[in-house]
C-alpha cells in the first residue's frame, strides 16, 4: 500500500521508525561498498567480512553510541549482522561479477550514504533532538561506515579530503529529511525518498562537473589588507575631523577676543 504524501495529524514523529526494509536496504548497500573496496585491495575472506560489517553497520553504531538513547540497531536487529556476513561471503566467492560494473562503487557508495542519512536523521527526530543534532546524526550515520573503512585500511577518510561534495551531500540530505518531516508534514517514507534523491543528485552532479569542496583556504592576507585599508581611512578621517575642530575652535576664540577688545575700547 502506497503511503499518503502528507501526514494528516501533524509531524510524523511516532516512535516507530522508518520502515525496516529501508534500514535493511541501507545495510545491504553499505556492505556492498565494503565488498567492492575489499575486491580492489585483493583482501582475504576476513577482509571482506570486516569491510562489509564496517560499511554496513559502522555508521549506525557510531550514531547509537553518541546518542545513548534507544537501542543499538546492529544488536537489536535479527538480520543486520547475518546480512552483512552473507553479503561478504557471496562477494568473496563471486567477485568476478563485480568487474562487469566499473562504476558500481560510486553508485553503491552514494546510495548507501543517502539511505543511512535518512535512517540517522529519523532516529534523531524520534528522540526529539535539536535540528543541529538531527543533521549531525544523519551525517555521521551516512559517512561513518566509510570513515571507519578508510581508517582500518590506513587511509585518510574521504570526508576529510577534498572531494566531490561527499559529506556535504549527506548534510543536505539530512536537512531535506528534517524539513520534510517536521515543517512540511510529509510522511517519512516520502521524506526518505526525497533525502536519497537529493544526496544522489548532488553527488552525481559534483562528479559529472568535477565540483570539489574547497581546501587550503586562507583569508588572512585579504583580511589583513582590508584591516589596513580601514585603519588608514579611519586615521585620515580622524586627522581631517581633528583639523576641522581645531580650525573652528580657533576661529570662534579669535572672534571672541576681538569682541572683548572692541568693548574695552568703547568703555574707555
Amino acid at each position: 500500500m502506497i503511503p499518503e504524501l502528507f501526514s494528516s495529524y501533524g509531524p510524523d514523529t511516532a516512535a516507530v521508525a522508518i520502515p525496516a526494509w529501508l534500514d535493511l536496504s541501507a545495510v545491504v548497500a553499505g556492505s556492498f561498498t565494503g565488498i567492492l573496496v575489499a575486491k580492489e585491495r585483493s583482501l582475504d575472506l576476513v577482509g571482506y567480512l570486516a569491510l562489509s560489517i564496517l560499511c554496513g553497520l559502522g555508521g549506525g553504531l557510531i550514531r547509537d553510541t553518541i546518542m545513548q538513547v534507544g537501542d543499538v540497531y546492529m544488536l537489536r536487529s535479527s538480520y543486520a549482522i547475518p546480512v552483512t556476513v552473507i553479503a561478504a561471503i557471496l562477494g568473496f566467492l563471486f567477485s568476478g561479477v563485480l568487474h562487469k560494473f566499473p562504476n558500481l562503487l560510486n553508485w553503491a557508495d552514494i546510495i548507501s550514504v543517502g539511505l543511512f542519512v535518512a535512517a540517522g536523521t529519523d532516529k534523531a527526530i524520534v528522540y526529539h533532538l535539536s535540528p543541529w543534532a538531527c543533521a549531525l546524526m544523519g551525517t555521521v550515520t551516512g559517512v561513518g561506515g566509510g570513515m571507519l573503512r578508510d581508517i582500518f585500511l590506513g587511509d585518510v577518510p574521504k570526508i576529510f579530503k577534498r572531494s566531490n561534495l561527499y559529506a556535504l551531500c549527506a548534510v543536505a540530505g539530512s536537512a531535506i529529511y528534517y524539513v520534510f518531516v517536521l515543517i512540511l508534514y510529509i510522511n517519512r517514507p516520502w521524506a526518505a525518498l526525497a533525502c536519497i534523491a537529493v544526496v544522489v543528485a548532488l553527488r552525481m552532479w559534483s562528479l559529472k562537473y568535477n565540483v570539489l569542496s574547497p581546501s587550503d583556504v586562507d583569508l588572512t592576507p585579504k583580511a589583513t589588507r582590508a584591516a589596513r585599508v580601514v585603519y588608514h581611512r579611519a586615521m585620515a578621517r580622524g586627522e581631517h575631523e581633528g583639523k576641522t575642530y581645531v580650525t573652528r575652535y580657533t576661529t570662534k576664540r579669535s572672534e571672541g577676543v576681538d569682541y572683548l577688545q572692541e568693548g574695552h575700547q568703547t568703555r574707555g
